[in-house]
């Protein structure tokens, strides 16, 4: 098979994967605390237990994420290294994301199993997503190739988050609630997705052809001191990771359950309208994953950045002038456009995130002869799942301070005695109408200044930190190809 032929092959084959993982990956980023909020009642120690155990599983994963590299950097089969890890990661991770959201345990019993089982998930989940990001590198080493199949694969895990941000709360919240409760509505999703996950993973496995040339050569054995000096001893990598991991936390703010909250508090518990903020939010980005290598050939990642600094800081600034001042017949409105401007340039800073930290395996092999491909890939899902970590104890902690448990766990009850049968669910939906008429103004501005001020500010500092410290531009980067392809 011809270059050519099989870079058109894998052009569509190895997005096509992603579409399930990210549709799993969403479940649980953007929903396992929201549904524990809304399915359990919870002490303050509950919670802050539940914070500790998610803080400490996203670590340990973190932690984990350059160990499962390594092993898959030393892996030798007749499927590659990347595919055996990809299918145990993607079958495992179904199972026990399923057991997540089926639990009917309660109270510390539930906290217990809980860590359990997020442990688990931390492990399964590693294996796919280091595994499939971390075949890019092997996929082309073309600068302009690789840009179309990061933002080609980008676009279809879009697609499987955007299905699942609508789909979700939509079948879990208010009166389209599948099964009639959100406990139920939850249980039966994660069975959904866990089927759909392993069928979109198999197009991955059985059309993609990434380069096995290091297949003839034995496997070197990576220590931790070798993953700790290839971190620390490229310059560009070390910066990416700061400044990546600013823009994940400021990503991952909103979709990680305040936003939900929010909408919830200030308009009403339907899930149709967080859908609907979503839907609309996430729209512009579409545009973008389908157009960014265009974009990316006339602009160049630094001015593009710039462009889109301005982009997000207008929307986030509109968010929060209408939750503030706007009438309430332009407030919802006004305030979903306002998340589809900050999340437009939010996403965009994602992609060159996400080409600037794979660009640096050839500036490694520029300076110490190596590529090391595997340990650096890692990286970026190591620095994802501390930022999740980071947002969940800054969600935690905002939630405490402004006593959204007081709230949550009358709705808890309402859900699960729905899920019991010892209510209807119009019954329900008024109790739960009751108790959200009972959030005090200042509860829900609160909510407000942190879904718009922390983003744009994280925004700012990763913009700043990238244009000062980051040197791998399009002509640099070129440069280095050149050299490599002379000594090759």
């Amino acid at each position: 098979m011809g270059d050519k032929e099989r870079y058109k092959k894998n052009l569509l084959f190895y997005p096509l994967g992603t579409v399930g993982r990210d549709m799993t990956y969403c479940l649980v980023t953007s929903f396992l605390l929201t549904y524990i909020m809304f399915t359990r009642s919870l002490t303050k120690p509950q919670l802050a237990a539940i914070t500790g155990i998610m803080v400490f599983a996203r670590v340990f994963d973190a932690l984990n994420d350059p160990i499962m590299g390594n092993i898959i950097e030393s892996t030798r089969t007749k499927w590659g290294k990347f595919k055996p890890w990809l299918f145990l990661g993607v079958i495992s991770t179904s199972f026990v994301v399923y057991f997540a959201f089926s639990s009917k345990l309660q109270g510390w019993e539930f906290i217990i199993f809980f860590g359990i089982i997020y442990i688990l998930y931390s492990i399964t989940y590693t294996m796919s997503d280091i595994s499939y990001w971390g075949m890019v590198p092997a996929l082309s080493s073309d600068a302009d190739e690789r840009n179309t199949i990061t933002a080609r694969a980008t676009l279809f895990a879009g697609i499987g988050s955007v299905l699942a941000s609508v789909l979700i709360p939509l079948l879990t919240t208010g009166k389209n609630a599948w099964g009639g409760s959100a406990t139920t509505g939850y249980s039966r999703i994660a069975l959904a997705i866990g089927i759909l996950s392993p069928i979109f993973i198999t197009f991955t496995l059985a059309g993609v052809r990434e380069n096995r040339a290091e297949q003839s050569t034995p496997p070197t054995k990576v220590s931790m001191k070798k993953i700790i000096s290839t971190v620390t001893g490229n310059d560009q990598l070390l910066w990416m990771c700061l400044i990546f991991l600013f823009e994940e936390v400021s990503n991952m703010l909103i979709p990680g359950g305040m936003g939900a909250t929010y909408l919830y508090f200030q308009f009403g518990y339907d899930g149709g309208l967080y859908s609907l903020f979503t839907t609309v939010g996430m729209a512009a980005t579409a545009i973008l994953m389908i157009f960014y290598p265009n974009i990316s050939r006339k602009i160049h990642r630094k001015p593009l950045m710039g462009i889109m600094m301005t982009t997000s800081a207008i929307g986030y600034a509109l968010m929060l002038l209408s939750g503030l001042v706007f009438p309430a017949s332009i407030k919802f409105p006004a305030i979903v456009i306002g998340y589809m401007c900050g999340n437009f340039g939010n996403y965009c800073f994602y992609l060159i995130m996400m080409i600037s930290i794979m660009n640096t395996v050839e500036y490694n092999e520029y300076k110490y002869g190596t590529r090391d491909e595997g340990i650096i890939t890692s990286l970026r899902p190591f620095l994802t799942k501390m930022a999740s970590a980071l947002v969940v104890l800054i969600t935690a902690l905002i939630y405490m301070l402004l006593g959204v448990t007081t709230y949550t766990n009358r709705i808890s009850d309402y859900e699960n005695a729905a899920s019991a049968g010892t209510i209807d669910e119009a019954s329900k939906l008024s109790s739960i109408s009751e108790v959200i008429a009972g959030v005090t103004s200042a509860e829900r501005i609160g909510l407000l200044l942190c879904i718009c001020i922390l983003p744009c500010v994280l925004m700012f500092i990763s913009y700043r930190l990238y244009i000062k410290h980051y040197k791998l531009d399009e002509e640099e980067y070129d440069r280095i190809v050149e050299e490599l392809k002379k000594k090759a």
